[in-house]
């Protein structure tokens, strides 16, 4: 079993029980307080336990190789993500990122390059980090389309990782694209992780990532490309609190590739050049993270 699988049955046992103490209102009481406290640390020891259990199972004492790399585009099949005037994210998303894999298999040929789709179908929310996590995969890039309420004239590209900070515009990005689990049969996958509930997302919060830090290289260098190389307007690298990030044991980024509600951004992200464009960006950012990790020496 994964140490995510056992981590994600520790964290939301306990989300679970912080609910049910709420609902009687323990935690009005002076002696409420004590006790979400003492839960709270119970639960980051556990963490901290399961984490060190696991890192043996990662090549953390070897010299980094980015080898194999998961290609997500988000949505697909009965869900079709964020809607525009003329198009579905589902389809910009799988066009993007089959284009970054192609830029990968041509020309850096050492890399196993795995898709979660390669057509217009519906992978359940949970299956795509196990897909990664599966193939001990070394990087994991989802790819998707942003969007705001109505026609609107906001623009430009973000890339996240996984994490928590106080703009509450980050948190309902993470939640649009986590309630695709409503398209799922089978929510017991989550283990009752709710992605409307704002004790789950506190939750997520209380697990600092061993992957963050190469994250969030990788966010940098595809916003980096996005901004110098392909031209387009950088909104920045963000943290939010995404399933598909969290669920993964190796780094990982959700990249929004532009608005869908935008009409000048939907035409550019449905032509073959600004599609070209963005995914050369990503290949590009791969590329020179792959390199940047694999020049660093381990010291015993």
């Amino acid at each position: 079993m994964y140490l995510k699988d056992n981590f994600t049955n520790v964290v939301f046992r306990f989300s679970d029980f912080f609910t049910k103490l709420r609902k009687v209102n323990v935690f009005n009481t002076n002696n409420g307080i004590f006790v979400k406290r003492f839960s709270i640390f119970i639960l980051f020891l556990a963490i901290t336990l399961l984490i060190s259990s696991g890192k043996s199972k990662r090549r953390f004492d070897m010299p980094y190789e980015v080898k194999t790399i998961v290609i997500d585009a988000g949505h697909g099949g009965k869900d079709p993500g964020t809607i525009g005037a003329t198009s579905k994210e589902k389809n910009i998303a799988l066009n993007i990122a089959l284009k970054v894999g192609g830029y990968l298999e041509k020309y850096l040929p050492d890399v196993k390059v795995i898709y979660t789709r390669k057509t217009d179908n519906f992978i359940e929310l949970y299956d795509r980090p196990v897909i990664a996590n599966k193939a001990n995969a070394d990087l994991f890039v989802s790819v998707h389309v942003d969007a705001i309420g109505g026609k609107s004239t906001v623009e430009g590209t973000t890339t996240y990782v996984m994490g928590l900070d106080k703009n509450k515009k980050n948190l309902d990005v993470a939640m649009r694209e986590n309630s695709v689990m409503k398209y799922e049969e089978n929510l017991e996958n989550y283990n009752g992780f709710d992605p409307e509930s704002d004790e789950s997302y506190i939750i997520f919060d209380l697990y600092q990532s061993a992957f963050r830090e190469n994250s969030l290289k990788l966010a940098e260098q595809i916003q980096t490309q996005f901004e110098k190389r392909v031209g387009r307007k950088s909104r920045g690298v963000k943290h939010g609190p995404f399933w598909v990030l969290w669920a993964t044991t190796m780094p990982s980024v959700l990249v929004e590739t532009g608005y869908i509600t935008n009409p000048s951004e939907e035409q550019y992200l449905n032509t073959e050049k600004g599609q070209a464009l963005i995914a050369s960006g990503i290949f590009r950012a791969i590329r020179d993270y792959k390199n940047q990790v694999e020049s660093i020496k381990v010291e015993n």
